[in-house]
């Protein structure tokens, strides 16, 4: 196993992230900020349609260096105009593909930040992903 997840005693509990991954390998995985869209694919107007193909789109970029979400080890979510109270709407776009893409429940180290804009006005999530493989 390349990467091992966990969540040590004393950090948040309830997270849908796990704290901390520990990886052993030697290639490093870096795919760019992933939205939604992309070729044949219109981007949706909600959030969690965003969040849905954002992360096809990033485990696409995974594929292509052979990775998968087994071998992340820290995501990032960038979203525009965020509040709280989206926290619902994010997270049903993620519990969507979860199956179709099989991520890791609870995920990986993640990070959530809230930004005004991104490069286009209608994009209203980012996401970057790192990975280590053997």
């Amino acid at each position: 196993m390349t990467v091992q997840l966990l969540s040590p005693a004393g950090l948040a509990d309830g997270t849908p992230y796990h704290h901390v991954a520990i990886a052993t390998g030697s290639r490093h995985v870096h795919v760019a900020g992933q939205v939604a869209g992309g070729p044949g694919v219109d981007r949706a107007p909600d959030l969690a349609g965003q969040v849905a193909q954002a992360l096809r789109n990033t485990a696409r970029g995974l594929a292509g260096a052979g990775a998968t979400f087994d071998d992340v080890v820290r995501l990032t979510f960038y979203v525009t105009r965020w509040t709280p109270e989206q926290i619902g709407e994010l997270m049903s776009g993620v519990e969507s593909v979860a199956g179709e893409l099989d991520l890791p429940s609870p995920l990986p180290p993640s990070s959530l930040i809230g930004v005004e804009v991104l490069y286009e006005p209608d994009v209203r999530v980012e996401v970057e992903a790192t990975a280590v493989l053997g």
